[in-house]
């Protein structure tokens, strides 16, 4: 059985050749049918309403049906829409066919059989066109789905530590308790420098090895009460309180710069050591506290200069 809601548009600059198919549609029971005299009218159609399916003559004046397949396959990718395009023709020839299925068109009815092949190529193309347009509304759910759960993850799902939004998450929250119960907390922005160079010589499952063994090591290093995050590709990230802004000095976390970078990772491709650059950034009660995601930028654009002087890198915030 047809459905009478199948949106089918009719492209052909001969008004006897639209009236002939718009009076078989109907006949047949096809109630959404519109008519184009032109490509360009059927543009706009299109544009206002997309087609499910579309019927149109190939030779037409200023753009044949080739050009119009092209232009409306270039807007189903703009609204996730995909039209089942029919071609009229009086041309034959396997590469004349070739051609045209290569840029496009779905089908095609001989204008010489016309009125034998035109029902059973609608009724086709409303099969498949109602199956791939359902097919991409649920795609377009799924993806609507995961981007809502993504908006709600807050683990890193290599390391299966807290990830960049957990991370600005307790940092806002370590600035809040600074500001209503006084101490000092600190930001920390480690980098593995040298990452992209271990990927590109041994492969990604080294490199997924080693930023789970940097995530280890970490947990290892850090204080119970400190929070620690993967905030990039090769980049993590502490939080950590203290009472007094002195007992969150350089000083303070060379145990974690050394731990990362003196001692080498067991990989499947043996002990590989990483070059990791540290920045820290500390504040007290006394200045005037930052907003969360500014705060992590500028701390994570002094890394650079941490890699270059392979020091534990202070800064303040500007």
């Amino acid at each position: 059985m047809p459905n009478p809601q199948l949106s089918i548009l009719v492209v052909d600059d001969t008004k006897f050749s639209s009236a002939v198919i718009g009076h078989t549609l109907s006949q047949a029971g096809y109630n959404d049918i519109r008519f184009a005299s032109s490509a360009m009218d059927a543009l706009s159609m299109h544009e206002e309403r997309p087609a499910s399916v579309m019927v149109a003559d190939w030779l037409m004046p200023e753009m044949d049906g080739l050009e119009l397949t092209t232009r409306i396959r270039q807007l189903d990718e703009q609204t996730d829409h995909y039209t089942y395009v029919v071609l009229l023709t009086a041309r034959e020839g396997d590469n004349v066919l070739s051609e045209a299925f290569d840029r496009g068109v779905d089908d095609f009815i001989s204008k010489s059989s016309m009125n034998e092949q035109l029902l059973p190529r609608i009724f086709a193309a409303d099969r498949t066109s109602q199956l791939i347009n359902r097919l991409l509304d649920e795609n377009r759910l799924l993806a609507t789905n995961n981007a809502q759960l993504e908006e709600h993850n807050l683990v890193d799902r290599l390391t299966a530590i807290g990830n960049r939004r957990y991370l600005l998450q307790r940092l806002s929250d370590a600035l809040r308790s600074v500001e209503s119960r006084g101490g000092a907390c600190c930001l920390v922005v480690m980098g593995v420098q040298n990452l992209p160079n271990l990927s590109e010589r041994f492969g990604d499952t080294v490199r997924q090895e080693v930023l789970r063994g940097t995530a280890r090591r970490l947990q290892q290093l850090v204080r119970p009460t400190d929070v620690i995050a993967r905030v990039d590709s090769n980049a993590f990230a502490i939080v950590t309180l203290a009472e007094e802004a002195a007992d969150l000095k350089p000083a303070s976390f060379r145990r974690l710069h050394d731990g990362l970078n003196l001692k080498a990772f067991k990989t499947s491709e043996g002990y590989l050591s990483i070059r990791a650059g540290m920045v820290l950034c500390t504040l007290t009660d006394k200045q005037a506290l930052p907003d969360p995601q500014q705060m992590l930028e500028q701390v994570e654009a002094k890394l650079t200069e941490a890699y270059e002087t392979n020091l534990i890198t202070e800064t303040r915030l500007s």
